[in-house]
């Protein structure tokens, strides 16, 4: 699934190229998770101001309204002068004056949704909830100590949740607590500050080293333009249950926790 730094990844590979583009026309393909919200017809003659991100939502501004985008379980968008014909995963394509954006998605987890704007219900309804952007200067570390401290689940199953901070996937969790020296299965709550403090410059760190190299892909990720991502090799304790910790040695160890695969050095992270 693409995480924050895919999608950040993506939202560079494209925005500057698309902005200030004239929409000449909308396909829509299959059905995808949820209804484009408005006639195609409607988007026509719209020029993109811009290309922003909210945890792992692409927010492509039009001189009138936005679109909201959703990369799913296994999407991806593409953004071209020229490419070739739509196949059946294109479910979603736009041609505009400087180019043709169009989203790839086998599995249909992913969504473009049209509002009139960011307080409009179809908006607030999939943004509202979100927590703070981690790579932001909004990510509060006070504000973060207190929402972790409110929550007794697992850190990990907290910050996979996204309301306290916003956009931490699976893989960048595991990478985070183990930079931060924090066992997955602690309590939020029982965090201290200076641990929590820890961790808030460990999500910053590795999102920023994953977006710097392009991201993460483990199957079929790429951006907008084709690149590929590399952060997985540079992987510290994800995918390697068996190998080595790259700082003591100890063989990493995997778990389960609310069906997805954890990954963490018991030796590194004791507690």
């Amino acid at each position: 699934m693409p995480e924050l730094p895919e999608v950040e990844v993506t939202r560079l590979s494209f925005a500057d190229a698309i902005a200030s583009a004239r929409v000449v026309s909308v396909h829509l393909g299959k059905a995808l998770r949820w209804p484009l919200g408005c006639p195609v017809s409607q988007l026509t003659g719209r020029t993109v101001l811009g290309v922003r991100r909210r945890g792992k939502y692409l927010l492509i501004d039009l001189d009138q309204g936005l679109l909201l985008v959703h990369l799913g379980m296994s999407g991806s968008l593409r953004f071209a002068v020229h490419l070739p014909p739509a196949g059946s995963h294109d479910h979603f394509e736009m041609l505009t004056t400087h180019g043709t954006l169009r989203l790839n998605d086998p599995r249909r987890f992913g969504a473009v949704v049209y509002a009139d704007s960011e307080d409009a219900p179809e908006a607030r309804k999939l943004l509202g909830k979100l927590g703070m952007e981690p790579l932001s200067d909004s990510f509060d570390l006070s504000q973060f100590h207190a929402g972790l401290k409110r929550r007794k689940a697992a850190i990990k199953q907290v910050l996979l949740a996204g309301d306290v901070v916003v956009g931490v996937g699976n893989i960048y969790v595991s990478e985070a607590l183990f930079l931060a020296g924090i066992r997955p299965t602690l309590s939020a709550a029982r965090l201290s500050r200076p641990r929590c403090a820890r961790l808030h410059a460990a999500i910053r760190d590795v999102l920023a080293r994953a977006v710097a190299k392009g991201g993460s892909t483990l199957r079929d990720f790429s951006s907008a333009d084709g690149e590929r991502g590399y952060f997985q090799l540079e992987a510290m304790v994800y995918g390697r249950e068996g190998q080595a910790c790259r700082v003591c040695g100890t063989p990493i160890k995997s778990l389960r926790q609310g069906q997805r695969s954890t990954f963490y050095c018991p030796n590194c992270q004791k507690v």
